[in-house]
């Protein structure tokens, strides 16, 4: 069916832009405690749909704010080997900034690629639920007084979490996770909270960009039939 094609490419198409810094290692459930259908694994994550979805009915998002969250002992490391002790409210900067910045992205791109945001339920919206998780931040600017340099040679790393819902039965229809990391530069730079939230843009835009084209070709398939 022509919404399993549209899950298998959305998984492999999100997993191609990036490579992962870290492997999957065991193997998921075919089926999901939601009841849905394991469609594709990777290194880099895995998806899981509802293979009787008709995503042509959907032209409007309905997006939800991202919830951020570091990976484990983030914090303590980072106290441990840099100079600039990262304190919550520097984390919680960091989550606000970076959730901020999901929402401005991800809309800005869904718009320009015709679908409609929306803060109400319909028959034509799917209400999309996103989670970054395993954030991790290689040099964050802690904005601490005085000369403060961290030189790196990447930003960092997180996972994308999306949940998809049809937005008037609630019904859980997909739910997709990608692991990324930023690509290495080849040469150190120094890293502060500008050059971060520019690699984050861009990280942001990628998986942005791909989830339009992949559900316009979603939907012209369907429209066009079989």
């Amino acid at each position: 069916m022509k919404s399993r094609t549209f899950i298998s490419t959305l998984i492999l198409s999100l997993m191609t832009a990036a490579p992962a810094a870290v492997i999957a290692e065991s193997e998921p459930p075919q089926i999901s405690l939601e009841g849905l259908e394991l469609v594709e694994k990777t290194r880099r994550g895995e998806l899981y749909a509802d293979p009787e979805v008709d995503w042509s009915v959907y032209d409007q998002i309905q997006l939800e704010s991202a919830s951020v969250a570091f990976r484990k002992n983030w914090e303590r490391d980072q106290n441990r080997y840099q100079t600039g002790k990262v304190r919550a409210s520097d984390m919680e900067r960091i989550k606000t900034s970076l959730s901020d910045l999901f929402g401005t992205v991800f809309a800005e791109e869904l718009t320009n690629g015709g679908y409609q945001i929306t803060d109400a339920s319909g028959e034509s919206v799917m209400r999309i639920v996103p989670h970054i998780v395993d954030l991790d931040v290689y040099a964050p600017d802690t904005r601490t007084v005085g000369i403060q340099r961290s030189y790196t040679d990447k930003a960092g790393r997180m996972t994308l979490k999306l949940e998809m819902y049809d937005s008037v039965t609630g019904d859980l229809i997909a739910a997709a996770s990608d692991r990324r990391e930023a690509p290495q530069r080849g040469y150190m730079q120094w890293t502060t909270s500008v050059t971060n939230t520019a690699e984050a843009r861009r990280m942001l835009q990628n998986w942005a960009k791909r989830l339009v084209e992949l559900l316009d070709d979603a939907r012209s398939d369907k429209t066009m039939g079989q």
